[in-house]
């Protein structure tokens, strides 16, 4: 029997951001960098069909999973972490917005909901701080929109160790931090008050398995790799885990090209012209 989806969502009040590869192209810088590690063990490159279980992951977690399916196993960790981030300091200095990222951000920096407020907004990347600071350094005004205490970084103490993505602990944290910097009369903002905006698989599923609303902008590699299969991943079945947490068509996700001309209305969201 085909699932009716939902469509009597409250208004969003709150936007959460992944990071890497959904504002900046460091997806693609990701890559570049591993194929040029990878070539030096007479591996790689990297495919999508790996790369799809990497994005959003801890780092530790991507590493293991790269050599493995590279068969590399007496490649040590540490070995390949450390030179990695030599080529990573290099490359990530080449971060820039991806389309439509610019305008979306500005616009929601000056939008209200249905309620007269301001759209909340807070940041929830894997990225650790030291990545994060590369990445983002020549970056400032475009990432002024998130403020210091609802910016979600891979290693921040607020997120339980061995928690990170696909749990939905990231989601639920920046939830919360959204929540603690309210104005004292606002009501707190409820999961399904929440519109996740995510670009790798992993993510997908923390931000279904939070129960709030997911929008999935792959990388045009990625939707290659998943065509005929949008609907489990927006369901959040994309772990092979046995934690499935939505049904295919339930409308709780949805998919799109790219961050441009995004519907605002669609959501309940006020631009101010």
């Amino acid at each position: 029997m085909a699932t009716t989806p939902k469509t009597d969502f409250p208004p969003v009040r709150a936007c959460l951001f992944d990071m890497d590869g959904l504002l900046i192209n460091t997806e693609d810088l990701y890559t570049i960098c591993h194929n040029i590690l990878l070539a030096k063990y007479n591996a790689g490159p990297l495919d999508w069909t790996i790369k799809s279980q990497l994005q959003g992951r801890p780092a530790h977690e991507s590493i293991n999973l790269l050599l493995n399916y590279f068969n590399l196993p007496n490649v040590p960790r540490d070995e390949y972490t450390k030179k990695l981030h030599i080529i990573q300091e290099e490359q990530f200095r080449n971060a820039a917005p991806l389309p439509g990222v610019e305008k979306l951000l500005k616009n929601l920096e000056n939008a209200r909901g249905q309620n007269g407020r301001g759209i909340h907004v807070a940041l929830a990347t894997s990225s650790h701080k030291g990545h994060f600071d590369i990445k983002t350094a020549h970056l400032a005004e475009l990432f002024s929109i998130f403020k210091q205490d609802r910016r979600l970084l891979g290693d921040d103490p607020r997120i339980p160790k061995g928690k990170g993505k696909p749990s939905p602990d990231i989601y639920l944290q920046a939830l919360k931090a959204v929540n603690d910097t309210l104005e004292e009369d606002e009501e707190p903002v409820k999961p399904e008050e929440c519109l996740v905006f995510e670009d790798g698989i992993p993510g997908v599923v923390a931000g279904r398995r939070a129960g709030m609303r997911v929008l999935w902008i792959p990388h045009p590699g990625l939707a290659v790799e998943y065509r005929g299969r949008e609907g489990e991943i927006l369901a959040g079945k994309g772990e092979k885990d046995g934690h499935v947490e939505g049904v295919v068509g339930d409308g709780w996700g949805e998919q799109l090209v790219s961050l441009e001309g995004f519907p605002y209305e669609k959501y309940g969201i006020v631009v101010k012209e």
